[in-house]
């Protein structure tokens, strides 16, 4: 595979310039390390250095190390004003590298050595947003609150009662609830109860699973929610017993799913970026975004990203084409559907390519996406 910075530059324009859309992206692992650094000019009494905070290109952590990472950054994002400068930095990074959407994802923290609660801390990000959108950048952004597995069932229920609350208030900004955090701490069966609460309230449902090996009934516990959409979903269709049901389950009820390249390269949940689960997804034209997961802490922007898996799976132009635009269908903030036809149909020459200006829901009909290779797919022929 040719690495992203030997390419030939056009190359590169071509993904930088496709019109985008960023499902997945955790507000404190997308900081990038222009960002870091202010930070840590901030606070040089923490002695944190941009190394810890980044996993360079060629390296690797185990999904262990990463989390703690995440741990080490929540040092340097402690208080109201960093959280708003962080959520206008890294919304800026992601309108300059083409995304045209933007749903960022955090729990909210309270730090009391800064006094910033957990209200504060939502208000922060909401408030990074509105001054964003005043700059007018080129970009739609909103907020998913996220429940981290770590904090357990009490502090999941009071996560959600907050999301409830800004749900109500933020005219559509906060949207939705995410569910993340280290898969390997508590048990899905113990989120229920919040979980539901919110879907009945009208949160939208992007939950992580399957992120790790032998962990069908978690899986199913949570896929019996029909979340809105699902992240990762690395070990869904990894073969062990039972995973046939998992596949079988998604396909059914067309679960979109979040697909982050580099994170589960580097995080090591996948062995290399080839044998990405998007192969198989893809493969059979189920509903599929490619996303960043944590573009700072793993090194990487949307673009790179499509290029990854435009030059790993052996995708045309035209199809890179395709599986952005198709993402359209899978945002959260469905009335912006009827109003983003003409603005992503305008003017992007492909070559060989000529865009009809759809609505969302009636792609293309490109041959690729009518019978996709199953070639593709390692155990295919």
């Amino acid at each position: 595979m040719v690495e992203a910075e030997e390419q030939q530059p056009w190359k590169t324009d071509f993904y930088s310039e496709l019109p985008k859309v960023e499902l997945h992206a955790h507000l404190n692992g997308s900081i990038s390390s222009h960002t870091m650094k202010k930070l840590i000019a901030q606070k040089p009494d923490l002695k944190i250095h941009d190394q810890m905070t980044v996993i360079d290109k060629g390296k690797k952590r185990t999904l262990e190390e990463c989390f703690q990472m995440f741990q080490t950054v929540h040092q340097l994002t402690s208080s109201p004003e960093d959280i708003l400068m962080v959520t206008k930095d890294v919304i800026k990074e992601f309108a300059d590298d083409g995304v045209k959407y933007l749903e960022l994802r955090s729990t909210p923290r309270r730090e009391n050595a800064t006094g910033m609660t957990k209200k504060t801390y939502v208000e922060s990000i909401l408030e990074g947003i509105k001054q964003s959108k005043q700059e007018n950048l080129d970009i739609d952004v909103r907020y998913l609150i996220a429940v981290d597995r770590r904090g357990g069932p009490l502090v999941a229920k009071e996560t959600v009662k907050l999301a409830e609350e800004f749900f109500l208030s933020t005219e559509g900004i906060v949207l939705g609830l995410d569910l993340s955090g280290d898969p390997t701490v508590g048990q899905a069966k113990d989120f229920m109860e919040p979980l539901l609460e919110a879907k009945k309230a009208g949160l939208k449902l992007a939950l992580h699973l399957s992120e790790i090996p032998n962990q069908k009934k978690e899986t199913q516990i949570l896929l019996d929610l029909l979340p809105d959409r699902i992240g990762h979903g690395t070990f869904l269709n990894s073969g062990e017993r039972g995973s046939l049901d998992l596949v079988d389950f998604v396909r059914q009820h067309r679960i979109p799913l979040e697909l982050c390249l580099t994170s589960n390269v580097k995080s090591q949940t996948v062995p290399s970026y080839d044998q990405h689960h998007f192969g198989f997804w893809y493969s059979i034209a189920h509903p599929s975004v490619i996303c960043t997961d944590d573009k700072g802490v793993f090194a990487t922007h949307l673009s790179q990203e499509y290029q990854l898996a435009a030059e790993t799976f052996n995708l045309t132009q035209s199809q890179v084409w395709d599986l952005s635009y198709e993402s359209i269908n899978y945002i959260f903030a469905s009335e912006l559907w009827p109003h983003w036809s003409p603005g992503w149909g305008k003017k992007l020459f492909l070559p060989g390519h000529h865009w009809m200006g759809q609505q969302p829901g009636h792609s293309p009909k490109h041959p690729s996406l009518q019978r996709r290779d199953r070639s593709l797919v390692p155990g295919h022929s």
